[in-house]
């Protein structure tokens, strides 16, 4: 008993967190981790396997794994994507399972991941992870110099990006990018990078609030923060193209327009005002530093 109390005074120290006292804190509250990384999936079987198994091996190489739970969201999988995770969970206490009650979309998977993350730092990364893993502390940086929100992005540094989108993608996200900065008034180069990271206390305004479930709820989570104003600091990270996207860009662009016209819509009739559609799960955490 006296070692564990020892060991438990060191991890504490070690963390800077001066003035925690142990007689009145929930100890509870000492294995929440400092980071939770979301990872939403659909029928991602092919790639998943290896893009966890980076994920881990980096949390691991850099001495994080004690201070991270990695969240994967599947999002009705009619492929082995579950059974993936779970094999891997035996072996990462780390690593969980967050399912879907179907098939729900994009959107919904990282609102569902995000409401049920502990973590001080929420992040979420596609599942094939496209902006590598290892570009991670370019938005913890972000969040440590005072942004709420990091957002990574293809265009800031368009040289960092390995391997590009085809030429019909990229067009339609230069207009994509237009109509939101007409119709939104968001002015970020690059909305759609599946890599960003917000501090705990800015997910928990957004995400509860959020509506839209499939592709275009990016859109919808930075005018919230806007609207909230909540600091967002737009990052630019190393990024190529993966074979194999869901996303076509006609019929999900059609979708994508009409969902960032219910945006305004929603804001225009108070949606945004009124009691959040869904609850955030309350973090609980150590005082100190966020990142």
């Amino acid at each position: 008993m006296a070692a564990s109390l020892i060991s438990l005074a060191a991890r504490i120290r070690n963390r800077e967190l001066s003035g925690l006292q142990l007689g009145t804190r929930n100890w509870k509250l000492i294995l929440d981790p400092t980071y939770s990384i979301v990872v939403p999936a659909y029928n991602e079987s092919a790639r998943l396997g290896g893009s966890l198994e980076k994920i881990l091996s980096y949390l691991a190489e850099q001495g994080w794994s004690a201070e991270v739970e990695v969240i994967v969201v599947n999002d009705g999988s009619s492929d082995d994507t579950a059974e993936i995770v779970l094999r891997l969970a035996k072996n990462n206490p780390a690593l969980r399972l967050v399912e879907n009650p179907g098939n729900r979309g994009k959107g919904y998977s990282v609102r569902n991941g995000m409401l049920q993350a502990r973590g001080r730092v929420l992040i979420f990364s596609d599942a094939d992870l496209s902006s590598p893993i290892e570009e991670l502390p370019k938005l913890l940086k972000a969040l440590n110099d005072g942004a709420e929100i990091a957002i990574g992005s293809r265009w800031l540094q368009a040289e960092l990006q390995t391997q590009r989108q085809p030429l019909h993608r990229q067009l339609f996200g230069r207009v994509f990018n237009l109509l939101l900065r007409i119709t939104l008034g968001l002015r970020f180069k690059d909305t759609q990078c599946g890599f960003k990271a917000f501090q705990q206390r800015a997910a928990q305004r957004i995400f509860p609030l959020q509506r839209i479930e499939r592709w275009g709820f990016d859109p919808e989570i930075l005018f919230l923060a806007r609207k909230f104003g909540l600091s967002v600091q737009e990052v630019p990270v190393a990024w190529a193209h993966v074979g194999g996207t869901r996303i076509h860009p006609l019929p999900d662009g059609s979708r994508m327009f009409w969902e960032m016209l219910r945006i305004r819509w929603y804001d225009l009739t108070g949606k945004y005002d009124g009691p959040a559609p869904a609850t955030a799960k309350p973090a609980k955490t150590l005082p100190g530093k966020p990142v």
